[in-house]
């Protein structure tokens, strides 16, 4: 990866920097309790920085069976099911700050952003940019508007943020998916198209493995509030 420019990299890093920063003030309005926030924060960033750490190792290169890749991606979506079915993580869940869990979404413009530039130094195939098939980007473009006109204070729509949320949802799905079949397990590269190699090195690596399942978080714990949670007045 040493011909993608610093710029890429320190973009990126400061993306999975507000991503961090977005979970704790999540995190912070539902559970005030100092050395409880503590210990999630401090679990959030063991995270990265475990993952960080076996990137930089090559860990995640070997693109035999089972996928490494798939089984860490796998860990955070099992646990946020896992969450969201439990009683008591599930009342907790309910206090994050629906508009927090609407804003967090402007990240998607940045990330689309560094996926172009990774497919234009032919690391990614731009079928996964918004030149290709991947429309992401419109979630993050419309995700302020979400958040004041669906969500916000003074003017809900409850209906409006569940079709939000699903077709946001919708979107990030059919990238997810259709990165998957450009990575090496399932797809072997051309000279038109190449594999999806670039999310296997650090700091990309933090895409599939924190943001993406941030993201997904974020929408399913929205969708739950939504949908199961009669007092509305987090809005």
């Amino acid at each position: 990866m040493e011909n993608i420019p610093s710029y890429v990299e320190w973009t990126f890093v400061s993306m999975v920097v507000s991503v961090l920063i977005f979970m704790f003030y999540a995190l912070r309005a539902a559970y005030p309790a100092r050395k409880n926030l503590s210990l999630l924060i401090a679990i959030l960033i063991s995270w990265i920085f475990l993952v960080s750490i076996q990137a930089t190792f090559g860990f995640f290169e070997d693109f035999s069976f089972p996928p490494r890749l798939m089984i860490y991606v796998g860990i955070p979506v099992i646990s946020t099911v896992i969450l969201l079915l439990t009683p008591r993580t599930r009342k907790f869940l309910n206090e994050m700050p629906i508009t927090t869990l609407h804003y967090i979404h402007i990240i998607r413009v940045p990330v689309e952003m560094v996926l172009w530039w990774l497919s234009v130094f032919r690391v990614l195939p731009k079928e996964l940019t918004f030149e290709g098939s991947n429309l992401d980007i419109i979630s993050g473009i419309s995700a302020p508007f979400a958040a004041v006109f669906l969500v916000g204070k003074q003017s809900e729509n409850r209906i409006g943020a569940l079709l939000w949320n699903l077709l946001a949802l919708g979107l990030l799905l059919n990238i997810v998916f259709s990165a998957i079949s450009f990575t090496p397990y399932f797809y072997e590269a051309s000279q038109n198209v190449p594999a999806n190699t670039g999310l296997f090195y650090f700091p990309y690596i933090l895409l599939p493995t924190f943001i993406v399942p941030v993201v997904l978080f974020s929408h399913l714990v929205a969708l739950n509030q939504l949908i199961f949670k009669k007092n509305q007045s987090q809005f």
